[in-house]
């Protein structure tokens, strides 16, 4: 998709003008769910530049879509907060502004995240550099546990034990529920969160080479049925089978017992919701292990900007120490990893959670992750719905094995 998308793109054409001395407005697009901590940097560069940043949120699942739209149209941001895994492709498509001279001569260019870095290079040129590391992880309301009888200290380590606790939660009211997702029209909130059930357990969606769909294996029917029968024993809000991101964070009404979240919610909670007690772990794996996703986003220029020297004094903020503890203080992990131990000094002691999670974290390779994964239409978000939610559990696994090894194929 994003190829097609971006080829429609290539008769837009910009200008590139010097910038004038005059203070300059960067407009900015960001996802919907990533969090505080983008928002409360922006907010901190504000306050101390003469330049401006504007953001504006964009839905998760539209984001791509838009962007590649918008540089067809000639209306696209100035740069972008994009999920890592698409930078080759909006490289590839001559849409990003080349940044490696001027990477290589940060004097801490080597201490960025390395995973980012990989992903922002195309041609051993690099598009895009690190705004956000993230990882998933588990969370689970102590006072809710508290309430329904549970140990609020005792962090659950099977699935089992989750759905045994979300059945106590649940008998707490009916506008209480044990667990919650953004299942039924969020593939990227997926990836995110569902997938650590397998990865945990040693299986996976796609091959080392991202060249052979191995969606089903018994690890994903374990963590379908697993998922199946908290919605059938109504343990899960009927509004998760609609939720394409905008309530990813539905764990901050207090109403919620345990989600999946982003690290970044950590520091969003302790901030913003200091009354909701909660704890956080690792990701089980449905069959034993844990898991977690690694991922994040990539901060890149759109080609052609104008105002290329205020963003790139911008991202130089970003990167400053009081940058990175403004985001870590609202729970994006560091991005450099020579000043990462004294941006979390002094901070809620649950984000060493998300820093451990990086050791057992994985990404899918594909260079069609949108086409794949993250399209609204396409066969994995297809897949968590029709296999969660529908009747047909065998037709949802036979379709998306087919669908997914199409696109594959069709890409090599």
């Amino acid at each position: 998709m994003i190829k097609r998308l971006l080829a429609t793109s290539a008769v837009a054409t910009f200008c590139f003008m010097s910038g004038a001395s005059a203070a300059e407005t960067i407009e900015m697009w960001v996802r919907t769910g990533v969090g505080d901590s983008f928002k409360k940097v922006v907010e901190a560069y504000n306050a101390s530049h003469e330049n401006k940043v504007t953001a504006t949120e964009v839905p998760f699942s539209e984001l791509v879509q838009k962007y590649a739209t918008a540089i067809a149209g000639g209306q696209a941001p100035d740069a972008l907060s994009m999920d890592l895994i698409y930078t080759p492709a909006f490289a590839a498509a001559g849409q990003l502004e080349d940044l490696t001279d001027w990477a290589k001569q940060l004097p801490y260019f080597n201490s960025l995240s390395p995973s980012h870095v990989k992903l922002g290079t195309y041609q051993d040129r690099i598009y895009g550099l690190p705004l956000s590391v993230e990882t998933s992880v588990f969370a689970w309301n102590k006072g809710l546990y508290k309430q329904a009888g549970l140990d609020p200290e005792k962090a659950p380590a099977s699935w089992q034990e989750i759905e045994v606790n979300a059945e106590k939660i649940r008998k707490l009211g009916d506008d209480t529920y044990g667990f919650y997702f953004s299942g039924g029209a969020c593939g990227g909130c997926m990836i995110f969160t569902f997938t650590p059930l397998v990865w945990g357990s040693g299986a996976d969606i796609l091959s080392a080479d991202g060249k052979t769909a191995t969606l089903d294996t018994p690890q994903m029917r374990k963590a379908v049925d697993a998922y199946r029968s908290m919605v059938k024993k109504d343990l899960v809000p009927p509004s998760a089978a609609t939720d394409n991101g905008t309530n990813f964070l539905s764990f901050n009404n207090g109403k919620i017992g345990q989600q999946s979240l982003g690290a970044f919610a950590i520091g969003t909670l302790v901030t913003e919701y200091p009354d909701i007690d909660f704890g956080v772990t690792l990701i089980p794996g449905i069959d034993g292990g844990t898991s977690s996703f690694a991922g994040g986003d990539n901060f890149v220029i759109t080609k052609g900007t104008k105002k290329l020297d205020a963003v790139k004094e911008f991202l130089e903020y970003v990167y400053s120490l009081e940058g990175q503890k403004v985001m870590a203080k609202y729970g994006s992990l560091p991005t450099r990893g020579d000043i990462a131990e004294e941006a979390l000094k002094g901070l809620d002691p649950r984000m060493q959670v998300g820093l451990k999670a990086i050791a057992v974290a994985r990404t899918p390779y594909t260079l069609q992750f949108n086409d794949l994964i993250n399209s609204a239409n396409g066969p994995w978000a297809t897949f968590t719905n029709a296999a969660i939610y529908g009747d047909d559990v065998d037709g949802a696994f036979a379709n998306a094995q087919g669908e997914m090894q199409a696109i594959i194929d069709s890409g090599q």
